[in-house]
C-alpha cells in the first residue's frame, strides 16, 4: 500500500469513527428522553433502563454505518481538496481513480463487516432490547415464532399469524372462562381483519354454554364482530420481527409460514433487504468520493457535508419508498429491495465519471 493510501484510509477511518460515535450519541440522547417517561410510569429498575439503550447500539450502528462512512469521505476528501492535496496528487500522476481505490477497500470491508455484524450481533441485541420495551409493564402479550397468545380478564386468545402487511390475524382462537374457570365460550374463526375499531372475523364458529341446559350451542358465521381489546399496533409490537433474525432464520420462518398458506410477502422483502443494505456502504463511498473531489467543494466543505447528508436522506425516502411498494405486493421484493442499491449505484458510478 502507497503512502497515499495509506494515509486516506486513516483520514477515512478516522473521520468515520467521529461521525459514528456523534451520531450514536445523539441518536441515544434523543431516544433517552423520548422513552425515559415510560420507565418511569413503571418504576422500571435504573439498570435494566441502561441495558435497554445498550442494546439498542448495535442496531443503531447498523442502521448509521452507511451516512458515517459517506460523511467520513465527503470529510476526508474535502479537507484534501481544501488543502490542494487532490490537486498535488493529480499533478503526480494520480487521478480520481486512484485516490478512490483506498475507499473502495473499506466501502466493501464495511459492507461485509455490516451484513456480518446484522447477522450475528444485531437479532440478539434487538430482541433483547424489544422484550425489555415490551415486557417493562407487564404485558399480557407473548408470543413464539409466528404465534401470539393474549391474557385477558377471563380470556385467552391464540393468534396462529399476524400478517404485518395487511393488519390481519389468522387462525383466532378465544375462549372466555367463568368465576369458576369453565369455558363459557369460545369462538375460532380463519381470519380477521380490523375496521372502525372492531375486529371483524370470518368463516367463524362460535360455542356457548347455555346456562339452563348447561350445554354448548354451536352457531357457524361467516361474519362475526368480536369485541377484542387489542389493536393491530399491539400486535405488531410483539410479533416477531425481520430484525431480530438472521437471514437463515428469516428464510426458515417464511417457509413455515407460506407451508401453512399464510402470507409472508412482507417478510421476502425483509429477506431481500438484508442482503440488499449492506451494499449501501459502498455505494455511499462512490458517491461521497464523487462529490468532495469536484473543484466545485475546494471551497465549501460545509456545503459538501450538506449534500452528503441531502444524498443520503433522499436515499433513505427512496428505498422506504421502493420497500413500501414490495409490501403492498406491487413490485415483487427482489426488485423492492434492490431498486435503490441500482439506481444510487450507477448515479454513483456517473458522478465518478465526472469527477475524473
Amino acid at each position: 500500500m502507497s503512502i497515499i493510501h495509506r494515509y486516506i484510509t486513516r483520514e477515512i477511518v478516522k473521520y468515520f469513527s467521529v461521525v459514528l460515535c456523534i451520531v450514536i450519541a445523539v441518536y441515544l440522547a434523543v431516544d433517552f428522553f423520548e422513552k425515559i417517561d415510560n420507565f418511569m410510569e413503571v418504576n422500571l429498575p435504573l439498570a435494566r433502563s441502561v441495558e435497554f439503550f445498550l442494546y439498542k447500539i448495535p442496531f443503531i450502528i447498523a442502521q448509521i454505518t452507511p451516512i458515517a462512512i459517506l460523511l467520513g469521505v465527503v470529510i476526508t476528501f474535502g479537507l484534501m481538496n481544501r488543502h490542494n492535496e487532490i490537486l498535488a496528487v493529480k499533478g503526480g500522476g494520480g487521478s480520481t481513480g486512484y485516490m478512490f481505490k483506498p475507499a473502495l477497500v473499506i466501502g466493501v470491508v464495511l459492507s461485509v463487516f455490516l451484513f456480518f455484524f446484522s447477522e450475528l450481533v444485531v437479532p440478539v441485541t434487538v430482541s433483547r432490547s424489544n422484550w425489555i420495551w415490551h415486557h417493562r409493564d407487564g404485558s399480557s402479550f407473548s408470543s413464539s415464532e409466528k404465534n401470539i397468545w393474549i391474557k385477558d380478564h377471563r380470556a385467552m386468545i391464540h393468534i396462529r399469524y399476524f400478517n404485518p402487511g395487511d393488519q390481519s390475524i389468522s387462525g383466532i382462537t378465544g375462549s372466555w372462562f367463568d368465576e369458576d374457570f369453565k369455558l363459557v365460550r369460545r369462538v375460532d374463526a380463519e381470519k380477521g381483519l380490523y375496521s372502525n375499531g372492531r375486529w371483524i372475523l370470518s368463516k367463524a364458529m362460535e360455542q356457548r354454554l347455555e346456562p339452563k341446559t348447561r350445554v354448548y350451542r354451536v352457531v357457524f358465521l361467516e361474519r362475526l364482530e368480536a369485541s377484542f381489546e387489542f389493536v393491530p399496533e399491539d400486535l405488531r409490537r410483539v410479533v416477531r420481527k425481520s430484525e431480530e433474525m438472521s437471514f437463515f432464520e428469516l428464510l426458515n420462518y417464511i417457509r413455515k409460514v407460506e407451508n401453512e398458506g399464510y402470507d409472508a410477502t412482507v417478510y421476502r422483502v425483509d429477506l431481500n433487504a438484508k442482503l440488499a443494505y449492506p451494499l449501501v456502504c459502498l455505494i455511499m463511498v462512490m458517491v461521497g468520493t464523487a462529490l468532495a473531489v469536484r473543484n466545485a467543494m475546494k471551497d465549501s466543505l460545509a456545503v459538501g457535508i450538506v449534500y452528503g447528508i441531502g444524498i443520503a436522506f433522499v436515499y433513505w425516502i427512496f428505498y422506504s419508498f421502493c420497500v413500501s411498494l414490495g409490501y403492498g405486493k406491487i413490485v415483487p421484493p427482489v426488485i423492492a429491495a434492490w431498486t435503490a442499491n441500482f439506481v444510487f449505484l450507477s448515479v454513483g458510478g456517473v458522478m465518478l465519471l465526472r469527477a475524473e
